[in-house]
């Protein structure tokens, strides 16, 4: 009679070998394989920012069929290219290829070719999208520390901006091109307005707009962003009547710099100390025209407000005495002195360069995508790049016990650019890929912006650009002039 166990149940495999799998079993799992296909570096350092089953549960995350783009590999394809800025499609078709050539159940090996890819990422849901910015903004959001707040206040900081596209029917339709252009020798351009955290720099939402919208008629799309006993930091392009009666009844303060046309006169009001007063501003007696706010909600608004005005003298050696108006309705001067809200004021100019690292360092002042929907999308990706890698910052700073606002943005980058390839190997090894991501953040941690107080740089560029010839009419009707090495402008 055969034996049909083991002596030594502990070694069956050992000594009786494993069960041949039947195709059945191996074609499921080449079908299964592609639908968790991701790029394994991003997703590697990056996936533990996302909450635990996000990719299968976040809305239109599942493929309708089964392909190699997926919405996840889609997603972490997208935001590779973000992170590279000028990358083709082409070098990213090549990269999920190449990984694909490395896997041992790898599926039919995808076509170089650009088609597959831009189709599926069109398709790609925008609703997807928002979902993963959500998630990473919840996460920006929840680990900052309280230590970073303003006299326990959450202080959130906006900003208008533009973004240029390629030339496109529909983009032009979308976001027409500024009058100042001549047709067929411009590119639309769009109105942005940004809502940041001044202490995490995360941001946190956007609007966009034509370009001659002003940043006041974008606010209604933002305005869900803020919550009680946040304070709101603007410059004086914010400081209107109705935003700021708006924002005190939901129990939000705002901290803006003085309109140019309200009068910059401390005998009106009652004084508050040498530099600073609280006036009564009361509500326009009529609605003004292109007013932002509705007919309903311009009634709702109370008839008069508090606003404390603030004198700041700007004293510079070797300079001239400026002055800056502040306007805020953060009214207690015991609890909140004029030099903390003037200090925060100053904080204000954070903002520009959070819009610097997202338009400069992440190349978001020019869009490539040709469609405005794709458009959309596109931002929606650069907004989870800049956060992902403000997310790095922080457990950096955490971590290392560093100053979060020293960390540079762009030495950031660089060095995520540097580790991704050994990410990727590591990827199915938890213990080595956990060192790997501390070494990472140690090294984010010494790429630190030298303190240099009231330091100029001019925007000026010492390289000459080549002696190409601007184009003056549409392309399809213009000539270039020969010998352009010698052209000169007509006098």
């Amino acid at each position: 009679m055969a034996i049909q166990t083991s002596f030594l149940p502990h070694f069956p495999h050992l000594l009786q070998g494993k069960a041949k799998p039947s195709k059945a079993s191996v074609i499921a799992k080449q079908l299964d394989h592609p639908r968790h296909l991701s790029l394994p570096d991003l997703s590697a350092l990056l996936g533990a920012f996302f909450p635990t089953e996000f990719f299968s549960s976040a809305p239109d995350s599942k493929p309708l069929r089964e392909a190699i783009y997926t919405p996840t590999t889609l997603f972490w394809a997208f935001l590779f290219q973000v992170l590279n800025p000028g990358m083709a499609c082409q070098s990213v078709v090549a990269k999920v290829r190449a990984w694909l050539i490395q896997r041992p159940l790898n599926p039919k090996r995808p076509s170089l070719g650009t088609a597959a890819f831009c189709q599926a990422r069109c398709a790609l849901s925008a609703k997807f999208l928002q979902a993963a910015c959500e998630a990473l903004q919840n996460k920006l959001s929840t680990q900052a520390s309280s230590t970073w707040l303003w006299c326990g206040h959450g202080v959130k900081v906006l900003d208008g901006s533009s973004l240029s596209m390629p030339d496109t029917a529909v983009n032009q339709e979308r976001w027409p091109q500024p009058p100042a252009q001549k047709q067929g020798c411009g590119f639309p351009v769009a109105s942005l307005l940004g809502v940041f955290c001044l202490s995490t720099g995360g941001w946190l939402g956007h609007a966009l707009g034509k370009w001659s919208s002003h940043d006041l008629s974008l606010w209604q799309q933002v305005r869900h962003l803020l919550k009680k006993g946040d304070v709101l930091l603007g410059d004086a392009g914010f400081c209107a009547w109705a935003l700021m009666a708006e924002l005190k009844a939901s129990g939000v303060d705002s901290v803006f710099r003085l309109h140019q046309a309200r009068p910059k006169d401390l005998s009106q009001g009652r004084r508050l100390g040498p530099n600073e007063c609280l006036q009564i501003w009361r509500k326009p007696k009529h609605r003004p025209g292109k007013c932002p706010w509705s007919a309903q909600q311009w009634e709702a608004l109370p008839e008069q407000l508090e606003v404390r005005v603030i004198q700041v003298p700007i004293e510079r050696k070797g300079f001239r005495t400026q002055t800056v108006w502040i306007a805020t309705t953060l009214s207690d001067a015991k609890r909140y002195s004029s030099e903390q809200i003037a200090e925060l004021y100053y904080r204000r100019w954070s903002i520009e360069l959070f819009f610097r690292d997202i338009k400069t360092t992440l190349k978001m002042d020019v869009l490539r995508c040709k469609t405005p929907s794709m458009v959309e999308k596109e931002i929606l990706m650069h907004v989870c790049a800049y956060n992902a890698i403000r997310l790095l910052i922080l457990h950096s700073a955490m971590s290392s016990g560093s100053e979060l606002g020293r960390i540079s943005f762009k030495g950031a980058l660089d060095v995520l650019r540097e580790w991704l390839p050994r990410a990727g190997e590591y990827a199915d090894k938890p213990r080595k890929l956990a060192q790997w991501r501390e070494e990472l953040l140690a090294a984010i941690a010494n790429v630190r912006n030298p303190h240099r107080p009231e330091r100029q740089e001019p925007r000026a560029k010492k390289r000459r650009p080549k002696t190409h010839q601007l184009l003056t009419k549409p392309r399809h009707e213009f000539k270039e002039i020969p010998h352009r090495e010698k052209y000169r402008k007509a006098a």
